[in-house]
């Protein structure tokens, strides 16, 4: 079929007008479903592991107990501080030292105004008064300092015992009742609620995502449907060698069905559509 002169001027402002105002269906984008957050926990004192609390895969709260190590002299120390600090004999004994004192020199100061004794037995009777008075803070600031060795010994006894720093699951465990640790960690535990999905993106759709944007998430896993994704975090800074920005989006999973790790696709909106909106 020949084409005429005007045909081929009207096929040429066709093309030009098109993607102005229509844009070709966007090919869904790879990504990755990772977990929000991984934290290798471990021991800030060197031990024996005495337990183990956990195994790999359990669902485990923030400040849940993972493991126990060996505490035999810390909760010893910890009995001898709670003894002296409740410890409270001397100070009732400089206490009633303190009154039997003041009883005294108030006597005394009565006999020197009548003149049955002299001053220097009233000097001295005032100067046990202030002996007393010093032992009595003594006594106190002795079993102040018995409270804060019963923290310390408390702190020193909570360090043997290791605790999750965020709600998760165990994705690793690599230590066994007997084992030394030092200053290798413990457990893996990886936060998966929400999920995190990043993507890299094409600068050329660049100003078409924004923070707050509903995506639609389909993982590579048979019988999975579209999961709801909301972006939060679109990167200011475009890669030069790929030509790519980093988009990051988080997806609910509070009963942890999810599991993370998953490749995925994604449809991202179409850039000349969105630019219109």
């Amino acid at each position: 079929m020949r084409v005429t002169h005007l045909q081929a001027k009207c096929l040429v402002a066709l093309a030009l007008l098109l993607p102005a105002t229509y844009s070709l269906a966007a090919q869904p984008l790879g990504c990755l479903i990772e977990p929000e957050r991984v934290a290798e926990v471990g021991s800030q004192v060197i031990g024996v592991v005495e337990s183990v609390k956990v195994e790999r895969g359990d669902i485990v709260r923030k400040g849940q107990i993972l493991a126990v190590l060996r505490s035999d002299v810390e909760r010893a120390s910890v009995e001898v501080a709670n003894t002296r600090s409740q410890t409270e004999a001397e100070i009732r004994s400089a206490e009633a030292n303190l009154r039997l004192a003041r009883i005294t020199q108030k006597r005394q100061e009565d006999l020197v105004t009548k003149h049955f004794i002299s001053q220097q037995a009233l000097d001295k009777s005032s100067a046990d008064t202030a002996i007393a008075e010093q032992k009595l803070a003594l006594s106190k600031e002795q079993l102040r300092t018995s409270g804060s060795e019963l923290a310390l010994a408390r702190a020193q006894l909570g360090q043997r015992t290791i605790r999750s720093p965020i709600d998760g699951i165990i994705t690793d465990r690599y230590v066994w009742p007997g084992e030394r640790v030092e200053e290798k960690a413990l457990f893996r535990v990886a936060k998966i609620n929400p999920l995190r999905v990043e993507m890299l993106v094409s600068a050329s759709s660049y100003g078409t995502i924004s923070k707050g944007m509903q995506l639609s998430v389909v993982p590579q896993l048979p019988n999975f449907q579209a999961l709801d994704a909301t972006v939060v975090l679109v990167d200011k800074l475009i890669d030069g060698a790929s030509n790519t920005f980093r988009v990051r989006a988080e997806i609910k999973n509070p009963d942890s069905a999810i599991p993370s790790g998953l490749r995925c696709k994604v449809e991202l909106p179409e850039p000349a559509l969105a630019s219109n909106k």
